[in-house]
């Protein structure tokens, strides 16, 4: 049914991100920085545009879209872990547009930031690595 480990917060890194800076390549860095290897992140604010993916079961690969306007971040959440012995963030955001649609995906690199506010919460608990796993063909936690 389910596999787990138990892990708790100790404490939170907040942030204000550079004006231009890429969202995927700042909030690794933030956490490499900080010498986070296992934590959450949540973030709002704006985007010029935006690199996501959607992850297609059927397939099992990744269709990258790039949305090509400005954008509010409504929701930003992911996580921070191990991957090839390198910190890694996995991210889904959530974006609105001007006429109230919301777009969402699996973040990638290619998001420049207009505005950005971040925390990223340090979790301690057992190692926790990506490995990849045959059924689904994604890196997921290894527990």
């Amino acid at each position: 049914m389910y596999r787990s480990i138990k892990a708790h917060i100790t404490d939170i890194v907040i942030a204000r991100l550079d004006h231009n800076c890429d969202l995927y390549e700042a909030i690794l860095q933030l956490a490499k920085d900080n010498e986070i290897t296992l934590g959450k992140v949540e973030a709002i604010g704006a985007v010029k545009k935006a690199t996501i993916a959607y992850y297609d079961q059927t397939k099992k690969k990744y269709e990258e879209l790039t949305i090509d306007e400005h954008l509010e971040i409504t929701s930003l959440i992911g996580n921070i872990s191990q991957r090839d012995k390198a910190i890694a963030l996995h991210a889904h955001v959530n974006l609105g547009a001007k006429d109230g649609r919301i777009v969402g995906g699996h973040l990638l690199p290619g998001t420049p930031v207009f505005a950005c506010e971040v925390m990223l919460s340090r979790c301690e608990g057992p190692l926790l690595m990506r490995e990849f796993d045959d059924t689904t063909r994604l890196p997921l936690w290894k527990l």
